[in-house]
């Protein structure tokens, strides 16, 4: 069988473009309406996506009041309360929900993704982050952000704790025998103890394993200690190449990272992220994307360009190319894909605030056939696994998407028709993992 695209959907916020909320006829209010929401997951479970995947935040944007009052983003719902909610109104989609190492504790963790995880049917999802925005730390209890690296060392070693309470349990240690009055096998826990350099956890989880048996793990980073991070422990990674030629790089970096460490490249899922404005003639679809940043105010545009650079661009001469940016402790990857982005297309400060005032990362904007020409070239030429698809607006943009879009590529023989298994890891051809404390149970279940 040919190669099949997998597809997620970046549903919070429910639009990525600065201005989703303005355009006539979107729903304002849907990044915080439940009613919309299910309405959303259900559409994409109809047009049978992989997964539905949360973003969240830590702290109200680090932006002036002057760009932050123009943001339909700053009320959103905490992602396993939400998901926990759409769990009961649809059956097969995957639910993906970002949790910071960083601000967390890993029990918590655990347990939150573990309970998802059994409520769906094994449809859980954790997008692993370590937290960019310094005003994070301050809802905290911290006066300052933690060094870049080291909120990535604490990750690491983060992820192990994690995935070893998910293994407390083995699949067989359930005995609930009513007449012998035992509940459990004392023989099938396994009680993690854990001491490390940032976390001290005895466990167990007092919860049983979950359906599939972790979780598929999803991650962000694209800076070097985001990639040895994804290299080592992710399933899907949710890039953000712009071009092909940056996303064939990208895909043969992560895949022989995955080598070098004994890890079958098939194992993790490459998605970048694509904000896609779909029209029935080229033509169309250009207005729409004209009208849609038409709509972005000035005073969100160099505001967000700050905040993505980790410096104060109001200070930058308007019309003079971008100046150096020194090293900060925001997102590196993120920041140097912007710096490059402005060396390249010779962009002024001006041009690159516009661009990223909206959204500044990859973007298909024509007909279906000629968005499904994009996605059949990145997917045959090795630069992706399939997409994180953005909407530019709710409901008329993810209802296009669904309506014309994936019949084109379902007509090509690069998306399902069907869902062919129940787990999000059915979905993405993912093997559960092997219980490392109880092998034996795990193959068993597996069988």
């Amino acid at each position: 069988m040919a190669k099949q695209l997998h597809l997620g959907a970046f549903m919070r916020p429910v639009g990525i473009h600065t201005a989703w909320w303005r355009v006539p006829g979107a729903y304002p209010d849907a990044n915080f309406n439940l009613q919309h929401l299910v309405r959303f997951i259900q559409t994409l479970e109809r047009g049978k996506f992989d997964a539905f995947f949360m973003a969240d935040h830590l702290a109200v944007l680090n932006m002036p009041m002057s760009a932050l009052r123009r943001s339909g983003t700053v009320t959103s719902f905490e992602p396993f309360t939400l998901l926990s909610a759409l769990a009961m109104v649809t059956e097969r989609i995957g639910l993906v929900a970002t949790a910071s190492t960083t601000f967390d504790a890993p029990y918590h963790i655990a347990r939150r993704f573990a309970s998802l995880d059994h409520i769906s049917g094994g449809r859980a999802g954790w997008n692993i982050v370590t937290t960019s925005n310094p005003d994070a730390a301050l809802n905290f209890g911290l006066d300052e952000h933690v060094e870049h690296d080291e909120r990535y060392r604490r990750a690491r070693e983060f992820y192990d704790v994690v995935t070893g309470l998910w293994d407390s349990w083995a699949d067989d240690a359930w005995l609930r025998d009513q007449e012998s009055g035992l509940f459990f096998d004392p023989e099938r826990l396994h009680v993690l103890d854990h001491k490390g350099e940032h976390l001290s956890v005895r466990g167990p989880l007092n919860i049983a394993r979950p359906p599939q048996g972790w979780p598929v793990i999803v991650q962000a980073g694209a800076s070097e200690a985001g990639r040895k991070l994804a290299a080592e422990t992710a399933e899907v990674i949710f890039a953000s190449s712009r071009t092909i030629a940056d996303g064939q790089k990208f895909y043969a970096d992560m895949k022989s990272r995955m080598l070098a460490l004994g890890r079958a490249p098939g194992t993790l899922k490459i998605l970048p992220g694509a904000l896609v404005i779909v029209g029935r003639t080229t033509e169309e679809a250009q207005a729409r994307k004209q009208q849609l940043d038409s709509l972005v105010h000035p005073d969100s545009s160099l505001p967000n360009l700050s905040m993505r650079l980790g410096v104060d661009a109001s200070r930058f001469e308007l019309d003079a190319p971008l100046p150096e940016i020194p090293p900060t402790n925001q997102s590196q990857s993120g920041r140097d894909a912007l710096v490059a982005l402005a060396r390249r297309d010779n962009l002024t400060v001006r041009q690159l605030a516009q661009m990223v005032g909206g959204y500044g990362g990859l973007q298909m904007v024509g007909t279906a056939a000629e968005i499904a020409d994009t996605m059949q070239a990145w997917l045959e030429q090795d630069a992706c696994d399939g997409f994180n698809i953005m909407f530019p607006t709710v409901p008329a943009g993810l209802d296009d998407f669904v309506d014309l879009v994936i019949p084109e590529l379902q007509a090509r023989g690069l998306f399902r028709r069907e869902y062919e298994g129940t787990t999000l890891r059915d979905h993405l051809g993912l093997q559960r993992p092997e219980n490392r404390f109880f092998p034996e149970a795990s193959q068993e279940r597996a069988a």
